[in-house]
């Protein structure tokens, strides 16, 4: 089966495709809060209908959470696993967005046009560039070129709980050759990425109590403690004033960056100053010493997500809150161990908290740090494909972010898996106004016929 159609098929058929995309962008699939489940479950039916329409053999299987989405295509040859998932992050702050985030549009830009709504890159615009890269094969070539089983996920913005037990009830039919994600982004605007790298992620929450109700500040100031003040301590205690994170033997099992590894990124000529620039920030504010991508792709990280305490309201209010919380988040490298992190940390801030104050945790899930071994021949062969498509080769990188399936396919399925995807780190996911570039889909999807066809050559 012949590329060159395919790729004339995807450039012909691209408005059809994005009108596609717009229709499951319109389902707000929110999976981390209750309200949307049903709106979860018809995104799920969606995809099954739409896979169901190229020839998949598509269902949508329950968990005790959200639905996973598999669907099955025969074909001969390798077998290749495709992962995305189909929900999306909340869309608060909802007054910072310029246009309702689930009525998406194609808007011009400077930059040129982008697909604006939430999802549009995290994650559904990235896992139908695959989609549309098999519509167009089944209609060049009435079938596709090798056996594919899709894999779409529900719960990845909420912690992925039903994720791994799904897997393992389900190893059989789920083992592929390889694992082929699309969650990831480009190297700057045009240069294609393929990720060894990814950081694990151990989520907590602490909440401290004091008194029994808010106090008056005129009365109690000065005698009662004041929990917002401990979590202030807390907070300020988390970082030296290098910016090494301070949690008892937080770097047990952090390697230090190879030369190899250092020169390669060094060669990618990363502008820190531009990269900050872009939201209003000029100084690195990491651990001192360390190169700027070394900083975001192999050194951990300890940051605060969110703080509420007292009132919060307009105006003003004079009161001793009863209580105050923060979400606190790790990034972790190498072989750290985030199940003996979390230990460390909750006995090191429990040692903080007076006698008169308590505290309660809720963790939000914890993943170690993924490598990627590049010795499957189909990175190589990726590489190639995406340097045919992209105006720079392709490059083998490091990513900030944590995405635990990788790391499952090869403990739970024993996959090795190729992370590339086609984001651009303006696209703002997980913030007000995402957007996808209308680029990034269209090539994005060539991209993924261009790797179909070398890997089944």
């Amino acid at each position: 089966m012949t590329l060159d159609p395919v790729l004339s098929r995807i450039d012909a058929d691209i408005d059809a495709a994005t009108d596609r995309l717009l229709d499951l962008l319109r389902i707000p699939s929110i999976s981390t809060d209750p309200a949307y489940k049903s709106d979860c479950d018809r995104a799920a039916d969606w995809l099954v209908a739409d896979l169901e329409t190229i020839g998949f053999s598509a269902s949508k299987r329950p968990t005790p959470g959200h639905p996973m989405v598999v669907a099955h295509y025969d074909g001969p040859g390798p077998h290749l696993l495709f992962y995305g998932h189909y929900d999306v992050q909340p869309v608060d702050p909802l007054d910072l967005w310029y246009n309702d985030p689930f009525d998406p549009a194609i808007e011009d830009t400077a930059k040129g046009k982008v697909i604006r709504g939430r999802g549009s890159s995290d994650d559904k615009g990235q896992l139908m560039t695959f989609v549309e890269a098999c519509r167009a094969w089944k209609a060049e070539h009435g079938t596709l070129p090798c056996k594919i089983t899709i894999f779409f996920e529900g719960e990845e913005e909420s912690g992925s709980p039903s994720l791994v037990p799904f897997m393992q009830d389900n190893t059989a039919e789920l083992t592929a050759d390889i694992a082929l994600i699309c969650d990831t982004g480009l190297y700057g605007d045009s240069t294609p990425a393929i990720i060894t790298q990814l950081r694990g992620l151990l989520g907590e929450e602490l909440t401290i109590t004091g008194p029994s109700l808010d106090l008056h500040s005129g009365m109690y100031g000065g005698l009662a403690m004041n929990p917002a003040r401990v979590l202030a301590k807390v907070i300020a205690s988390l970082h030296d004033e290098t910016g090494r994170i301070t949690v008892p033997n937080f770097y047990d099992g952090v390697p230090e960056l190879s030369n190899e590894l250092a020169a390669a990124w060094d060669d990618l000529k990363f502008d820190h100053a531009q990269f900050l620039g872009d939201v209003g920030l000029s100084i690195p504010a990491g651990e001192q010493g360390r190169r700027p991508l070394e900083m975001i792709w192999s050194r951990p990280t300890c940051e605060v997500n969110g703080m509420t305490s007292g009132y919060t309201g307009d105006g003003f209010k004079t009161v001793l809150p009863s209580k105050a919380s923060a979400k606190i988040s790790f990034r972790l490298v190498g072989t750290q161990d985030p199940t003996a992190i979390r230990k460390d940390f909750r006995t090191m801030v429990e040692a903080m908290i007076p006698a008169d104050c308590s505290v309660e945790w809720a963790d939000h899930g914890a993943s170690a740090a993924g490598q990627m071994s590049t010795d499957n021949p189909a990175f190589a062969k990726s590489a190639a494909a995406l340097t045919d498509e992209w105006p720079n080769a392709a490059a083998y990188v490091g990513c900030g972010g944590s995405i635990p399936i990788a790391g499952h396919f090869k403990t739970v399925l024993d996959m090795d898996a190729m992370l590339i995807g086609f984001g651009k780190d303006d696209d703002a996911i997980h913030s007000p106004n995402e957007k996808y570039d209308l680029s990034s889909f269209h090539k994005g999807t060539r991209s993924w016929a261009r790797i179909l066809a070398a890997l089944t050559a």
